[in-house]
């Protein structure tokens, strides 16, 4: 089968590899209809995710049909359309019965698709914990409608659950890319007062205009001063990053109000500083880390009920064999890209 694969620093294939098989009772086999590309790739590409084994095939977005399924596997069967959680947990070890399956004990829990074992921008993927990492897609949701959901999507849902959102907030997203928007949609469910985006592409803050007017934009060269003018108390009382850009860690701290938490999403190429001393007296409150993601099945039925809708961001739509011209496409940000679909 064709397999886009990480070979070392700086280099991607398309291979032909077997096709996986099961290899333990737990396990299941999907056939990929439909994967995409996420910006955590390009950090694997690039070398900062040093966990990130070469020779893996790489992709952790991605919806299927199971084709085969262990002995132990109770939850899906042969024929099933699933989506794929971009996690891998057992569901029994102190953490995963806790709901933090991002740090699942098992030696392939937490983000192993796509990074220690092989993903699924390929035509075949061997699921570890299917009866964890697989959710039936609903009938009336369609693949493209239920793509997102193992990954940036359970990213954005999570973000808003933990971030402690009331009515009366007002919310700073920073980051207007794939997962930034995911993170709007879910942010906006909690009804906060108001919603700002600090994004600095126009074309990208044109987007968030367009399909949701009730939402503020803002570069982040005027974002302190914006935040601060629209906000009731020196700042925005929550604050999401999801960019990761070489000074947004900063702005998100910079915009809070005092008190205010701070939830950071992001996948960072680089350390970033805590200047405490700056800081001292802002007592602020930060989350930070990967998505627990184990809200799939109430993602799917927020898709279900009309609730949730990210097929907005699929802009652009590839063969696996066009997978090289794919990613080029979405690393240097051409063409208005948003995200790109992959079709094994």
């Amino acid at each position: 089968m064709l397999a886009y694969t990480y070979c070392g620093k700086g280099d991607f294939r398309l291979l032909d590899k077997p096709r996986p098989t099961i290899q333990d009772s737990r396990d299941a086999v999907v056939r990929v209809t439909l994967a995409s590309i996420c910006t955590s790739d390009l950090h694997i590409k690039h070398g900062s995710v040093p966990r990130a084994v070469p020779g893996i095939t790489v992709g952790h977005e991605m919806v299927g049909i199971v084709e085969q399924t262990g002995s132990d596997v109770a939850t899906v069967q042969p024929g099933d359309r699933v989506t794929v959680n971009v996690e891998t947990f057992c569901g029994e070890c102190f953490f995963c019965r806790n709901g933090w399956v991002n740090n699942c004990t098992d030696p392939n829990g937490g983000w192993a698709l796509g990074c220690r074992i092989d993903g699924g921008q390929a035509e075949y993927v061997r699921v570890p914990y299917a009866d964890q990492g697989l959710n039936r897609i609903p009938d009336q949701v369609t693949d493209s409608q239920a793509l997102f959901v193992g990954d940036i999507l359970a990213t954005g849902y999570w973000g808003a659950e933990i971030s402690e959102i009331s009515p009366m907030d007002t919310v700073l997203i920073i980051g207007a890319g794939p997962t930034g928007i995911c993170t709007l949609q879910c942010v906006l469910l909690k009804g906060p007062r108001q919603v700002i985006v600090c994004e600095q592409d126009p074309q990208r803050r044109e987007f968030i205009n367009r399909l949701y007017p009730g939402v503020f934009t803002v570069g982040p060269e005027e974002a302190v001063n914006f935040v601060r003018e629209h906000s009731d108390h020196g700042g925005a009382d929550v604050v999401l990053e999801a960019a990761g850009g070489p000074s947004t860690f900063q702005l998100a701290w910079q915009c809070a109000r005092p008190n205010a938490i701070v939830t950071v999403i992001a996948l960072y190429d680089e350390p970033q500083i805590l200047p405490l001393p700056e800081m001292y007296g802002k007592n602020l409150i930060f989350k930070t880390g990967g998505v627990d993601g184990c809200n799939c099945p109430q993602t799917l039925e927020l898709i279900a009920q009309g609730k949730i809708d990210t097929t907005p961001l699929i802009t652009h739509t590839y063969p696996l064999r066009e997978i090289e011209a794919a990613y080029d496409l979405f690393e240097h940000r051409r063409e208005g890209v948003i995200k790109v679909a992959i079709i094994p």
